[in-house]
């Protein structure tokens, strides 16, 4: 099972996220739970790595399915739109394949 947290700031803003392990919906390789929070997390770090000026901290490990994100302040209005998007498409995936495969914890 994938496990999310989202950090969030006094003003409920997202400033980072944790997610770990994998989703286990089928066999590595052809786990389409897990490539789509894969695809949702590379490109909302990637494109606020090239979209936006903001500086943060990553940790990654692959073979544990580990990802950590943690903005070095608060975010700017286009950051903030990128890791909502984030949760929204997260929460998407939870709800068509179930709290089996990902739990968004609060």
């Amino acid at each position: 099972m994938i496990k999310i947290s989202f950090f969030t700031n006094d003003d409920n803003e997202i400033t980072g996220f944790d997610f770990s392990g994998h989703a286990g919906f089928a066999e590595s390789g052809n786990d389409i739970v897990c490539a789509a929070v894969s695809a949702l997390v590379f490109t909302t770090v990637n494109s606020i790595d090239q979209l936006t000026a903001l500086d943060y901290d990553v940790k990654q490990d692959e073979k544990k399915g580990h990802f950590y994100f943690r903005l070095k302040g608060n975010p700017d209005h286009d950051t903030n739109l990128l890791l909502n998007s984030l949760r929204l498409g997260v929460g998407e995936i939870q709800k068509e394949y179930g709290k089996k495969y990902i739990r968004i914890e609060k």
